[in-house]
């Protein structure tokens, strides 16, 4: 599944497990919050595997796998409080990223931002990292616009970038990321490496994502191929 290059090309990048590797910060915050509850830790892997489709979804699942009887609301704003704090502790960009994004500008690619992560922290990561000046347009998950897996902040950013769906490619790492696409009606590239693929159900796949398992794959895909 590779893009012709004579296509005005619209990049879509998903950020946790995709752009940035956030397991670490994410966890570390989520079972702070539990032990504000006197709850025990959840370990790391179980807390990345519910990232995905927002913080309220994750701290959702959060506090029923830790038994917490708590509102929302309540723990919600603990777990926003506490990984406001904590955002690039241990959170770094994926190795190849910042090549991968220079080697898509140089191409006029236009590239943007699609996460369900708040657009306050989002911005905050890329900026510690000195990403921001790659994405042309950052949508995230508390903008006006319902989360992925609805299509709206992607057509949105379409309609931006000028775009048509035959032109635009979703970078992500999740079964999330891969419906979005299909709600949307463009293409996907799956990134092997970020931690949402892990587990991910091969029976959703359907033969035409492409599967990538490095950030320089990703401009490879990009590329002007036949």
């Amino acid at each position: 599944m590779l893009l012709k290059a004579r296509a005005t090309i619209l990049a879509v990048f998903d950020l946790d497990g995709t752009i940035i590797d956030s397991r670490r910060d994410l966890a570390d915050s989520a079972n702070e919050m539990l032990a504000g509850y006197n709850a025990a830790p959840l370990d790391e892997q179980s807390i990345a595997s519910m990232v995905g489709s927002g913080a309220a979804t994750l701290v959702k699942r959060v506090i029923t796998a830790a038994g917490v009887d708590a509102p929302l609301e309540e723990a919600l704003a603990r777990f926003i409080s506490l990984y406001d704090l904590r955002l690039t502790h241990h959170t770094r960009p994926y190795l190849g990223i910042t090549r991968m994004l220079d080697e898509l500008r140089d191409r006029h690619i236009s590239i943007a931002l699609l996460t369900n992560k708040p657009l306050h922290q989002s911005v905050k990561i890329l900026e510690a990292f000195e990403l921001a000046k790659y994405f042309r347009w950052i949508v995230g998950g508390d903008g006006p616009w319902p989360r992925k897996p609805f299509p709206d902040g992607i057509r949105f950013l379409m309609k931006q970038a000028s775009a048509g769906p035959s032109e635009t490619i979703l970078i992500g790492d999740s079964a999330v990321d891969l419906q979005t696409s299909r709600n949307a009606g463009v293409r996907i590239c799956l990134t092997r490496y970020g931690f949402g693929y892990v587990d991910f159900p091969a029976a959703d796949l359907s033969g035409d994502e492409a599967l990538v398992d490095t950030p320089a794959e990703i401009a490879w895909v990009l590329h002007a191929r036949r």
